[in-house]
């Protein structure tokens, strides 16, 4: 790195204009929730358990006192859902939060391990009641169309002209490896189908979406349910989940929330069985949040990604455009 560079490092990677565009995003979001009665919230960012998703990341520290040896491990967390939804159960009502989470392993246009997230969980809605709501929310805020909804299946058999609940995991991998120009990767005939599934929704389906007014995708594979209730169609289980796409881009996840304890739990194990195989640290179990889902109130919630959205309002083409200091600058 010359002189020259070195001295213009301090700078801030986003232009001071578009730090107060951003500052003017946040206060309408705030100012969105304040006129709906959704009462802010804030939760530790550090606790003693952290998600368990096989795909999710995440950074841990020890926390200690002075003169005394032992330590505890603490976890810096990759959303505030937790214990958001032990608010919720204590009767909380309505509750959003803007607040920092903490991904490991991913950086790039549209990733930085530290990001700012919106958390929103309405009582009493299903998925699609607050996918009205995230739409009248994006209208405010991007000033865009009113959005439209598809399902998951819907989707596919549009694109690729087969069911992804019922086709096998043989008839998922034909037709990926017939649109795909060429395969390096040594790993492809150890792929499942939700991998496949992925793999033609973000190649071939996601940029397409949302080029006019958001687009919300909804009712994912069973396998996908995560944190999401399922309900049965026909032959098969859907996970009540969807999520939102503003010009290709994963703008949101949302969920009609779960509220069994012993299934959650069970897909719990079952993520720290994945963990295991793919030789990932096994994290402890949130009891907390476990303990408290017998009481969480019919609900629904969406994680939206709030750098995200500032990119897209000031028509940013990478997420460092809208940082004051990203990853490789902090």
């Amino acid at each position: 790195m010359s002189l020259a560079q070195k001295s213009s490092g301090w700078r801030p990677s986003a232009s001071i204009n578009t730090l107060k565009q951003r500052a003017g995003i946040l206060s309408a979001l705030r100012h969105f929730f304040e006129k709906r009665g959704v009462l802010e919230v804030e939760t530790p960012q550090l606790s003693h358990a952290v998600g368990t998703d096989p795909f999710l990341h995440y950074f841990s520290t020890d926390f200690s006192l002075p003169n005394i040896p032992s330590t505890h491990m603490l976890y810096l967390q990759t959303s505030p859902e937790f214990a958001m939804k032990r608010l919720l159960a204590a009767h909380s009502g309505p509750i959003f939060q803007i607040c920092k989470a903490y991904r490991n392993g991913e950086v790039g246009h549209l990733h930085n391990p530290e990001f700012t997230l919106l958390e929103w969980y309405q009582p009493g809605f299903d998925h699609h009641a607050l996918i009205q709501d995230v739409d009248l929310l994006l209208q405010s805020v991007l000033h865009s169309q009113p959005g439209h909804s598809i399902s998951y299946q819907a989707l596919f058999e549009t694109h690729f002209h087969f069911n992804p609940h019922t086709a096998t995991l043989e008839e998922i991998r034909k037709k990926a490896l017939s649109r795909a120009h060429s395969w390096e990767n040594s790993l492809i005939d150890r792929f499942d189908k939700d991998t496949w599934l992925q793999y033609l929704l973000a190649t071939f389906i996601e940029p397409t979406l949302g080029q006019e007014s958001p687009c919300y995708v909804y009712d994912f594979p069973q396998s996908q349910a995560a944190l999401a209730r399922l309900r049965r169609e026909d032959t098969f289980f859907v996970a009540e989940r969807f999520e939102v796409y503003v010009k290709g881009i994963e703008l949101g996840n949302g969920f009609h929330e779960l509220c069994d304890p012993d299934e959650q739990k069970q897909r719990f194990l079952n993520d720290l069985q994945i963990r295991e195989t793919q030789r990932c640290p096994l994290p402890p179990l949130d009891q907390h949040f476990l303990a408290a889902l017998s009481s969480l109130p019919p609900c629904a919630g969406i994680a939206m990604g709030i750098d995200r959205l500032i990119m897209l309002a000031t028509q940013a083409s990478s997420i460092k455009e809208v940082l004051s200091f990203p990853f490789e600058n902090s």
